[in-house]
């Protein structure tokens, strides 16, 4: 128990470089790049952006806690050794693979609506979840994924046409 509070607090208090926000907003292009044309070619994304500023802002808080800082703190900080923590290299990398296999598994619970469980929407947690694990090895920190994921899930929410889909 003590590693894992020593493992949050490393994480939550390493404060992000210059180098670590640069290389965060390639990962953020490099998802654009990649998913784009995969999420419009199968339907889960269209260009449907949110006007209302109640909507903008209430979508960015609530995504910045749920998924953003919830779901980093879970699949990132606790499961997958901090980079700093001495830790032989194939169990880190069995604690990535098993981060980014539950981060999936997690997506298709019972009580999350049906388009969770299409290819098109686990190919772009899929890519977000291993995205998001190379910010925090990269930078150590917990801020780096959190951002990341935070600004993909709005973008989807708010731009491409999430929103909407919770809706429908």
């Amino acid at each position: 128990m003590r590693s894992v509070l020593q493992r949050i607090k490393s994480a939550v208090l390493t404060i992000p470089t210059a180098r670590d926000w640069r290389d965060c907003l390639i990962l953020l292009a490099l998802y654009g790049v990649i998913y784009l044309p995969i999420g419009f070619s199968l339907g889960l994304l269209r260009f449907a952006p949110q006007t209302s500023w109640l909507t903008i802002i209430g979508v960015g808080l609530s995504a910045f806690v749920m998924p953003g800082l919830t779901e980093e703190l879970v699949f990132r900080v606790l499961l997958i050794p901090h980079p700093k923590e001495s830790c032989p290299t194939r169990t880190r990398q069995l604690w990535i693979g098993l981060s980014w296999v539950l981060f999936l598994l997690y997506h298709l619970h019972p009580f999350v609506p049906a388009f969770f469980r299409t290819p098109a929407f686990l190919t772009g947690a899929g890519l977000l979840g291993l995205l998001c694990t190379i910010s925090y090895l990269r930078s150590g920190s917990f801020w780096t994924p959190v951002f990341l994921h935070w600004a993909i899930v709005i973008t989807w929410l708010l731009v491409f046409g999430g929103l909407e889909q919770f809706r429908g």
